[in-house]
């Protein structure tokens, strides 16, 4: 078995030929009805995964990890982009396609409705599911201030609380817009941003063994594509490796001449400490400013790294009035 190292960096040099298919659970933050999951929905079935999507019924952004369900039927106006009528279930499934779900809740919730309520209706009380994809968001997530802030987010790493691989993907192409929209031009943002995140999960797929975990457990990857498209000259960003933080931004205020807050964005040492990550990676946010796909891998386990903490927790001994070390 290869090593999660190799195999990460295998993604980089295997192409998109799929050797298996997973069970996979898409979501996002942007409503069930958006172009983005809409075109990823399809670009995976037709790579030869099974996939299920599960999403919000309206747009969701920037709810982080937020936990909320409904407990009313969908009130005005409705589903985004009209797509659910006033009055209906709080979710349901499209009535030409049961593999495509609304949940009238949170990303994180939406999520885990998938796993626990849709996954076994479709696929089986047994079956698993091996990738939940979240995304592709519209707009950019980089570095850990974003980390805590996205709903695209929030869905991947609940989805990891749950034992589940997942992997984020957002684009900088932040238009919200409606599946109906969808053309079939392979320079149309969402289907770029659709055809790279099944290249990924597809280089995934060929390095992972029947039965075999996709990521460790505890263990998520964040993916941040560039600015692309018909008016940019970015149309294929090679995939890098990167690490969260790095050059990351964090807001900050000053009261501007009409005596109302304005919100800036600086580059602090507080938000770009390499406590855990590879040091010789460079930072997502500075990689997908530029024509390249950031691919940071992420773990949920937020404690301090031991040789950062201990020295703290020894000097903080005497007030447990015992040794807990």
């Amino acid at each position: 078995m290869l090593s999660s190292f190799a195999r990460l960096c295998a993604l980089f040099v295997l192409g998109a030929q799929l050797a298996l298919g997973f069970n996979i659970l898409l979501t996002n933050d942007d409503s069930w009805a958006s172009a983005n999951i809409r075109a990823t929905y399809t670009a995976l079935k037709a790579a030869g995964h099974t996939v299920i999507l599960v999403a919000p019924a309206v747009q969701n952004s920037g709810q982080g990890g937020r936990f909320q369900i409904p407990d009313v039927n969908i009130t005005a106006p409705g589903g985004e982009f009209g797509s659910i009528p006033v009055g209906a279930p709080p979710f349901g499934h499209d009535i030409n396609d049961n593999h495509l779900w609304y949940f009238n809740g949170t990303p994180g919730a939406s999520a885990v409705f998938g796993l626990d309520v849709v996954r076994p209706m479709i696929l089986g009380e047994n079956a698993t599911i091996d990738l939940v994809v979240a995304g592709p968001n519209e707009g950019g997530n980089t570095g850990p201030w974003l980390f805590t802030l996205s709903g695209t987010m929030g869905a991947t790493y609940t989805s990891v609380y749950r034992g589940v691989p997942a992997i984020a993907f957002s684009a900088a192409n932040g238009t919200h817009r409606s599946f109906t929209t969808l053309t079939d031009s392979p320079t149309d943002p969402a289907n770029l941003a659709a055809a790279l995140t099944t290249n990924l999960v597809n280089a995934l797929a060929n390095v992972t063994a029947p039965g075999q975990r996709v990521l460790p457990l505890g263990v998520g990857i964040g993916v941040n594509f560039p600015l692309f498209g018909p008016r940019s000259n970015c149309t294929d960003p090679p995939f890098t490796l990167t690490r969260i933080t790095g050059g990351a931004l964090v807001p900050t205020l000053s009261v501007g001449k009409d005596g109302f807050p304005v919100e800036n964005e600086i580059v602090t040492p507080g938000v770009n400490p390499n406590l855990s990550g590879v040091p010789i990676l460079p930072g997502e946010t500075i990689i997908s400013s530029e024509c390249q796909t950031s691919v940071s891998v992420f773990a949920v386990d937020y404690d301090a790294p031991a040789a950062v903490s201990q020295d703290i927790q020894i000097a903080l001994l005497p007030l447990f009035g015992h040794s807990s070390l």
